[in-house]
């Protein structure tokens, strides 16, 4: 485990933390509601993408420029921040104070749109960005040119390998605590949507059937090209063995502590990684379930579930436009000309 220390005077910022993968969901919320925090308690991540300001506006930025900053299509602006910012819930913060005067937000929090809100204790400068307000996960964001990282006692030990991990533990439901469709599922379905755009060049694509269908099948049917030859898609990754035939685009789970997607050891097909919660929640979708109903018969009478919500509303869950749009602008197949229509029609997206 680490513990990250103000680079100024070695006041430490953190409870030993370890790292693992950066959510898919980080930067995609729902407006004006509250979010929890972002990540779990003792962990934190790296994002290795440029974020904050200085900001500088599409027009203004030359496509090599852009694309140095890892952006292959038009936003309404490109940050040319720093790298390497490190995430971590709120709670394992120690040893830092607001800034007052940079506390503004939009209604429910701050939103750190004054550059980083919180000091080191020990000397006064400035470390990190509380952000917590709505359509925000909560988190705080230390500031990499700001802080150093201590490594605990004993090594790190490496990440395990995918035939170590419990995939099944990791599934989580399409639904909040109230029924709702979850956040996070909206979050990952637009960054997977994203990525299987770009595997088939904006063509058709069949999908696993169930749920799969229900959440994908809407978005995939507005695909631009519906002239070009459709293409499978198949779960793939520890647990379900390979597809046959094998398909030509792979729906695969992130590293739930390295991020990288699963890979197989031979064959062409094309990968789209997927949350692995979402991921283990379709693609082993009888690992540690029951069903809302008996097999057979009907409940008892008096007998209620309340272990599975229901959606309150009767359409499938949407993808978060924001995150589609923001992960396709970050793929290079993103200037593919059968692509860039997505970009040309403005909350056409999806």
């Amino acid at each position: 485990m680490d513990v990250f220390t103000c680079a100024g005077c070695g006041t430490e910022l953190t409870v030993p933390v370890s790292r693992v993968a950066l959510p898919v969901h980080t930067y995609f919320g729902v407006w004006e509601q509250l979010h929890p925090p972002l990540m779990e308690p003792t962990t934190y991540a790296v994002d290795p993408e440029p974020w904050g300001p200085p900001w500088r506006l599409w027009d203004e930025v030359e496509e090599a420029e852009a694309a140095a900053q890892g952006v292959y299509a038009p936003e309404y602006s490109v940050s040319f921040g720093a790298r390497g910012r490190i995430v971590m819930a709120p709670g394992d913060a120690r040893g830092m104070a607001l800034i007052l005067d940079k506390c503004e937000g939009y209604c429910m929090g701050v939103d750190g749109r004054d550059g980083p809100n919180l000091a080191c204790t020990g000397c006064g400068r400035p470390v990190a960005t509380r952000m917590d307000d709505c359509g925000l996960w909560q988190a705080v964001w230390l500031e990499p040119d700001a802080v150093e990282r201590r490594p605990g006692d004993l090594p790190a030990a490496p990440p395990p390998d995918w035939d170590d991990l419990l995939c099944e533990s990791y599934a989580v439901p399409p639904f909040e605590l109230d029924g709702s469709w979850s956040r996070r599922w909206a979050a990952a379905v637009g960054v997977a949507l994203a990525h299987l755009v770009a595997a088939c060049d904006g063509g058709p694509v069949t999908l696993p059937g169930g749920l799969t269908e229900e959440v994908f099948g809407p978005s995939v049917a507005r695909f631009p090209s519906p002239g070009l030859p459709a293409r499978s898609a198949a779960f793939a990754g520890p647990g379900t063995g390979m597809s046959r035939p094998a398909a030509d685009i792979l729906l695969v789970p992130r590293h739930p502590l390295t991020g990288e997607p699963w890979r197989p050891a031979t064959g062409t097909a094309a990968v789209v990684p997927l949350d692995s919660g979402v991921w283990a929640y379709l693609a082993l979708p009888r690992a540690g379930e029951t069903s809302p109903v008996p097999a057979t018969g009907r409940l008892p009478e008096g007998v209620l579930r309340d272990d599975y919500p229901e959606p309150p509303n009767p359409w499938p869950l949407w993808p978060d436009g924001q995150a589609f749009v923001r992960t396709l602008a970050r793929l290079p197949a993103a200037r593919s000309p059968r692509l860039r229509g997505y970009f040309d029609r403005p909350g056409q997206q999806i």
